[in-house]
């Protein structure tokens, strides 16, 4: 007999982490503090459901009272019931009429609606003492489209075209399964953060190698270029041509700088280079990807399903770098991970939260969805916090086996 579980009450928590020595750092954030707005579901029974949404800071506090806002919307819902409709609830929450003129969709209250979200996500996978990829991949492609909001999405990908697209995908999905046992590949963010010295880049990029690490990050983003090459030759000189590595200019230049930067880091073979110019340009990525014949990740600070829209209509997106934890949850990252797949841009996601969610989510991509598994960025420097960590073994993503997904922390002074 299936279990009662009902919403009695949604409040936030403010969480925020102090990062040492150089961690974390990017040519924006220079003394970065790494923040969760957490909401916490509290239900009928010992259950509770936990969802983040990551800022940066001191907005992290204006998040948190987003939070304690939208959680009306699902008090009193039983939870099966709730995620039945969930596409539904999703669009009173982001169509909120208190709300909309902040954003529509973006800002304050898109990372506010992506803690609600997840939260439910995770109180829905734990009631069925599942992990969320595994009750996410069990779903009937009828049953995860309830779940979504296709709002703005019917001239590009219609429910039946989402549903359609995940049964074609059954043939096959026997082989991608085998994920499961093998790990998913994970790169390394943490050698190359913008503060270390090339001395701490070159020890970070071999200490990562010795750790199974064959993919990793180096932060770009100067106001002088010459020190972003001349850093980028060091990690491809100390990692072997054959390692697979990335650039993250974390949108610090203008498209002509970007044009002329990214000439010369072509020559350094890079898998992607992140971010290269303002994330709300689509025509300046369009006309880099014009440019230079280089691969372009994007994707971190798009904060909706619109944008990514744009972005993959507009064919200058290589990699698809949505974040659960930045657009308005699991539910708005499914509906984007279809529209990628159905345009051929592989999901990379970006790890907010560092890789706790996003483990579940890329299992789901490659198994349910048919992306290929890529990597999925790792970032350590959270992991004491949370209960249930992340594993790495050998560069490899372990699979999480504990009901949810991965995202209860624990209690922080």
């Amino acid at each position: 007999m299936r279990k009662i579980l009902v919403i009695k009450r949604g409040l936030s928590s403010d969480m925020r982490f102090d990062l040492k020595n150089g961690a974390g750092s990017d040519a924006v954030h220079v003394n970065p503090v790494y923040a969760y707005a957490v909401c916490k579901l509290q239900t009928n029974s010992t259950l509770e459901g936990i969802g983040l949404a990551f800022t940066l800071g001191a907005g992290n506090r204006i998040v948190c009272d987003a939070i304690d806002y939208l959680v009306k919307h699902i008090e009193g819902r039983e939870i099966h019931e709730l995620m039945a409709d969930f596409g539904s609830v999703y669009k009173k929450m982001a169509d909120d009429p208190n709300f909309r003129w902040l954003g529509p969709h973006k800002g304050v209250v898109q990372l506010a609606l992506a803690a609600v979200v997840n939260a439910c996500y995770d109180l829905w996978a734990k009631v069925e003492e599942m992990p969320l990829w595994k009750l996410l991949t069990d779903l009937s492609p009828e049953a995860l489209v309830n779940t979504l909001d296709f709002s703005y999405y019917e001239d590009i990908l219609t429910r039946s075209e989402a549903m359609q697209l995940l049964q074609s995908q059954k043939e096959t999905r026997l082989e991608r399964e085998l994920i499961v046992q093998t790990g998913y590949p994970g790169y390394d963010t943490s050698v190359g953060w913008f503060n270390y010295s090339d001395a701490q880049v070159l020890r970070n990029v071999q200490e990562a190698m010795e750790q199974g690490f064959t993919a990793m990050k180096l932060k770009v983003g100067s106001k002088n270029a010459e020190r972003d090459i001349r850093r980028a030759r060091i990690v491809r000189e100390a990692a072997g041509d054959d390692a697979t590595l990335m650039f993250d200019a974390n949108q610090q230049w203008t498209l002509p700088q970007a044009i002329e930067i990214c000439k010369q880091l072509k020559d350094l073979n890079p898998f992607w280079i992140e971010e290269p110019t303002h994330p709300d340009d689509v025509l300046a990525h369009v006309r880099l990807a014009e440019a230079v014949d280089v691969p372009l990740a994007l994707g971190e600070h798009v904060p909706n399903k619109i944008i990514f829209k744009n972005f993959l209509q507009s064919g200058c997106m290589s990699f698809n770098q949505v974040d659960a934890v930045r657009v308005g949850g699991v539910s708005e990252f499914i509906l984007i991970s279809l529209l990628s797949k159905k345009m051929n841009v592989p999901v990379v996601p970006h790890v907010g939260d560092m890789g706790q969610i996003h483990q579940h989510l890329v299992l789901f991509n490659h198994i349910s969805v048919g992306h290929p598994a890529l990597l999925l960025e790792h970032i350590p420097h959270l992991r004491d916090y949370f209960k249930f960590p992340v594993t790495i073994v050998d560069g490899k993503y372990l699979t999480p086996q504990e009901p949810g997904m991965s995202a209860d922390l624990l209690q922080h002074d």
